[in-house]
């Protein structure tokens, strides 16, 4: 500090001396004065260099921009660089860099964006680090498109991308969906020589399999050893979960034994996911003797293998065996998760038992669980089904007080509740609200109004509501057609009674 407070005194000296400093000397104590975390000592400096008739340089700026960033004053980083955008100074990319990070975390994509543009107009590279955050933030935002560009224009700069910032962008078109983009871009690293890793075909092969398309998932496997990348246990389990989402159990296990084979030790989730298989497959019991036989090896049990049992059972109506899961678990130290009670709130309210079901909503609070939508929905349900539609006014009275908010199954349960019991102008008010809300019906939602009407003899109603699921691109099903026909016939056999 005192050092440059003496540089300080001497510029002083040179001023009153009649000697001019340079603009070495004035970058040389601004870098001084921004090491030291002195902005506005820096900014005095850049004034008094101003009032002796020397431009501030890029050196200037860029200390500044440093300067400003290391104090964590982003904003004024940010209003410095377009400063020097608009005067066409030389930016280094240092000063892009700190900028660019700070907008990608507060989610100003857009903007993060036109700086990194700036960059390769200027043959600046940003950093690994750089080009991983931004391709995050776009995917986060699902600006996807503008990543794979941004990825495909580093190519063209010869700014090659490293293979976290191209796993991180394959991940962020599984997560979207857009896995015809995601092959492309391994297609694109494959054919330039990129180094691939595990992490890259396991990305690819996961999504395929969560999507049930377990050949595409078992091709890219054996593409994956061909280039020299054994599969791990990760590799394995995404297989058996495209094996099990196609109801193929046999084969499953037959790869379960595989794994097992080439050295591999299977995890908790490899037989989380077999389990659900069994589970979704109308196996329960299988899935359960695969369950004792964990526990019976002493091998550990999580929350997601637990949380799978009791869903099954509780859809299954045997909600004794999810409550005894659900105690044994809380017994073994596994603290419930959200999902553990809302298949237990399921299977009470599907049961009739409410207070139950209530007493649950109030145990997650008490555990520091916020009870969610899929919660309240489950008890709205057994509610509807029981025809008791005054406790569903009290149920959205609560979920209210508490801002949670009804989503299209909550809406499609009560529609459904609603027209069980004749009263499809309640239920065509709630269609009215969902829309309002923002909230988009399918097809179920359409085809409770449907069966509504068409109980009533409302055919005119019907029809008109077949031509607003048209109208919204919301395919008619068989459900729907049925729902047609039989409301025409009911209307037909009517008229003969006349």
């Amino acid at each position: 500090m005192e050092k440059y407070n003496e540089a300080g005194r001497v510029l002083s000296e040179m001023t009153d001396n009649e000697f001019v400093p340079n603009e070495v000397v004035y970058n040389t104590l601004i870098n001084g004065y921004c090491k030291m975390g002195d902005m506005k000592k820096a900014l005095d400096v850049r004034e008094d260099m101003l009032s002796k008739g020397l431009n501030p340089n890029a050196v200037t700026f860029n200390t500044l921009i440093k300067g400003f960033s290391y104090t964590n004053q982003m904003t004024e980083a940010e209003k410095l660089l377009e400063e020097m955008l608009s005067a066409n100074i030389t930016i280094n990319a240092g000063s892009f860099t700190p900028v660019i990070h700070w907008l990608c975390k507060c989610s100003n994509m857009d903007h993060a964006l036109r700086f990194v543009n700036e960059m390769l107009l200027r043959n600046l590279r940003p950093n690994d680090s750089l080009m991983t955050t931004l391709v995050i933030g776009l995917c986060k935002q699902g600006k996807h498109l503008e990543a794979v560009d941004f990825w495909f224009r580093l190519l063209e700069k010869r700014f090659f991308p490293n293979i976290v910032t191209s796993n991180a962008l394959i991940h962020g078109l599984c997560e979207s969906g857009n896995i015809v983009e995601a092959i492309k871009i391994l297609k694109e690293m494959i054919k330039r020589g990129f180094c691939l890793d595990r992490i890259t075909y396991n990305t690819l092969i996961s999504w395929h399999c969560k999507e049930a398309r377990f050949e595409e998932g078992l091709q890219l496997s054996e593409e994956m050893v061909k280039q020299g990348i054994s599969p791990d246990t990760l590799t394995y389990t995404s297989l058996i979960n495209g094996l099990c989402k196609k109801g193929k159990m046999d084969d499953a296990i037959m790869f379960l034994e595989r794994c097992k084979v080439q050295g591999l030790t299977p995890d908790v989730y490899t037989y989380g996911v077999i389990i659900e298989g069994f589970c979704e497959n109308n196996e329960i019991k299988k899935g359960k003797d695969l369950f004792n036989e964990l526990i019976s090896k002493n091998l550990e049990v999580n929350s997601f293998i637990y949380n799978t049992l009791i869903r099954a059972y509780s859809a299954n109506g045997d909600i004794t065996e999810a409550v005894r899961l659900f105690n044994e678990m809380k017994s073994k130290g596994i603290q419930p998760t959200s999902v553990s009670y809302s298949s237990i709130i399921h299977g009470y309210s599907n049961n009739g038992y409410f207070d139950d079901a209530k007493r649950l909503i109030n145990e997650m609070r008490d555990e520091g669980l916020s009870p969610n939508v899929v919660c309240y929905t489950a008890l709205i349900s057994g509610y509807c089904k029981m025809g008791q539609m005054d406790k569903v006014v009290k149920i959205l009275e609560e979920m209210s007080s508490y801002n949670i908010h009804p989503n299209k199954i909550t809406y499609t349960v009560m529609i459904d509740g609603y027209c069980k019991l004749g009263q499809t102008e309640v239920a065509v008010k709630l269609l009215g609200e969902m829309e309002q809300k923002g909230v988009v019906p399918d097809v179920v939602t359409y085809n409770a109004l449907a069966d509504g009407f068409s109980k009533e003899g409302k055919i005119e109603e019907a029809f008109r509501l077949f031509k607003d699921m048209s109208r919204r691109g919301v395919d008619l099903d068989e459900i729907t057609y049925t729902s047609l026909v039989h409301g025409c016939s009911l209307k037909s056999a009517v008229k003969e009674q006349e």
